[in-house]
């Protein structure tokens, strides 16, 4: 019952998002929301907060706090670094993470298209509770079919290892839709 109505509560939440995603395959479903904040000092840098929830065969929730920036001299290529917070069943790590996104440069008959690729990882002094370390990748595809409506594609791989025993978390492919607003 306390699962059911946290889920209620995060996807409440996510109504205030400036985007929402869902993506799925066999074996998951995830859930991801950001909010983009509204302070800053006009330097071209973008703050943001964001949630994630993961139900695989165990329950994943993560919380970050990122800041983003168009990477001068390289057209549209984003760079994204952060602390995320990832809590799992005796399992917390604060891991920083890294992300680049890169627009693709392609004529306008073809809708824009990304690639993003992102890097999580908290070494056992970030890591908490049973947890001795954590891992994510991801690889990822997006194209924008209608204005602020993205599908989008990819591949990720979380490594939740513990004191006593090391854990693959996830490792699969996935498909989804996401929703700017």
């Amino acid at each position: 019952m306390k699962h059911i109505i946290f889920i209620f509560t995060f996807l409440s939440s996510l109504l205030q998002a400036d985007s929402i995603g869902l993506n799925v395959n066999s074996d998951d479903i995830e859930v991801t929301g950001t909010f983009n904040s509204v302070f800053g000092y006009g330097d071209g840098i973008t703050y943001a907060l964001s949630g994630d929830y993961l139900h695989s065969e165990e329950d994943l929730f993560k919380a970050a706090f990122s800041a983003s920036s168009a990477l001068s001299g390289a057209e549209g290529l984003t760079l994204t670094f952060g602390l995320e917070s990832v809590f799992a069943d005796s399992y917390a790590a604060l891991p920083l993470f890294g992300q680049a996104a890169l627009r693709l440069p392609l004529d306008e008959p073809v809708p824009p298209t990304s690639l993003l690729v992102k890097v999580d990882y908290a070494p056992s002094v970030l890591s908490f509770i049973d947890a001795d370390s954590y891992l994510e990748y991801r690889f990822e595809a997006s194209m924008e079919v209608i204005p602020n409506i993205h599908l989008y594609g990819g591949y990720r791989n979380i490594d939740t290892d513990y004191e006593a025993y090391d854990h693959t978390f996830n490792d699969s492919w996935y498909g989804g839709l996401k929703i700017g607003f």
